[in-house]
């Protein structure tokens, strides 16, 4: 079910794509100007959280051009022979090859690639020892498009051989709706405006996360026997999966309690924290702290984390707390 849900409603061109208007405008620019010089785009590195719509740009990029794009990942290109059989076998010219992970990419592989960038030629070892010797394969010019959501982990040396490198945003609301609109229309189901807000609202501003509780969401109202969503029907599906008014699931609202009940609010390392709530530091740095900052419900200051003021609000929690000495930071 979730082919019709993810490619079969991927936007195909800029015009379609919802959100990223920046990002957009100046894609269109040097989308046109390859288009005119008959030229393969520059090698595009899209870097933000997951869910925003980098595989989605990627396809829209090739599509665009007019070309085929071939997808793979970091991890999946292991060794120096991965990368010379994609490149030597699935590629023609101007060809878009898309690297999601890219910066899970493995050293020896990476700096293979760089000629293939910079000169578009592989070179090839034959042999071992002093016996070996090395020929230089010709390759298309192609356009890589690397995702991730890492960038400081990527070399410099990658990351200087890319000529267009882009941050993605987090969704508005209204954004996140217009496009879950489009989606119901698509598959033939009734959605309400208020309804959609509603779950773009608590979709963390998301794409990825908003089409997954669209899914949830119609499932309810089609047990129920509903052929269109309402705003009532939202709420009471959203609130059954555990999601607040601002998209906070249990483990979220898990996260702010025990930082405000058991550590006075903050400050408080990751690696305590973490241990508290019996998760791994780094799931809380990557997966929930973004979007909580980005509420501006924590903060993360050199002496560890801090719940802010809203927090405080968002849990209906006098500040300073009930226990007296809580919240030794509120702004």
């Amino acid at each position: 079910m979730t082919e019709p849900f993810d490619a079969a409603l991927r936007p195909k061109s800029l015009t379609e794509y919802v959100g990223q208007e920046k990002l957009k405008d100046k894609l269109g620019v040097y989308l046109q100007a390859a288009r005119n010089r008959k030229e393969a785009l520059d090698h595009t590195l899209l870097f933000g959280p997951p869910g925003l719509g980098k595989t989605t740009l990627a396809h829209i990029i090739a599509a665009e051009l007019g070309v085929n794009i071939r997808v793979t990942s970091g991890p999946a290109i292991e060794k120096p022979g991965d990368l010379a059989a994609i490149l030597t076998n699935s590629l023609e010219e101007g060809d878009v090859l898309f690297i999601d992970e890219i910066h899970r990419l493995g050293r020896v592989a990476e700096e293979h690639l760089y000629p293939a960038m910079e000169d578009f030629k592989l070179d090839i070892v034959l042999g071992q020892g002093p016996a070996a010797r090395t020929i230089e394969l010709p390759l298309p010019r192609f356009t890589l498009v690397g995702a991730t959501t890492r960038p400081g982990l990527i070399s410099a040396p990658m990351r200087s051989r890319f000529g267009i490198i882009e941050h993605l945003e987090y969704y508005t609301p209204e954004e996140i709706a217009t496009n879950l609109l489009r989606d119901a229309r698509l598959l033939g189901f009734g959605l309400v405006e208020e309804a959609a807000l509603e779950i773009g609202g608590r979709s963390r501003g998301t794409m990825r996360i908003a089409k997954r509780l669209l899914r949830r969401v119609r499932d309810y109202a089609e047990v129920a026997g509903e052929s269109t969503i309402e705003l009532e029907r939202a709420y009471s599906a959203l609130d059954k999966l555990g999601l607040d008014t601002a998209g906070l699931d249990d483990r979220d609202k898990k996260y702010l309690e025990t930082l405000i009940h058991r550590f006075a609010g903050g400050p408080v390392g990751v690696d305590t924290l973490a241990t508290a709530i019996s998760e791994d530091a780094l799931t809380l740095e990557d997966v929930y702290e973004p979007y909580l900052i980005q509420l501006g419900f924590i903060k993360r200051p050199p002496r560890g984390r801090v719940a802010t003021a809203h927090a405080y609000d968002h849990l209906g929690l006098p500040v300073g707390g009930s226990d007296g000495d809580l919240g030794l930071y509120t702004n």
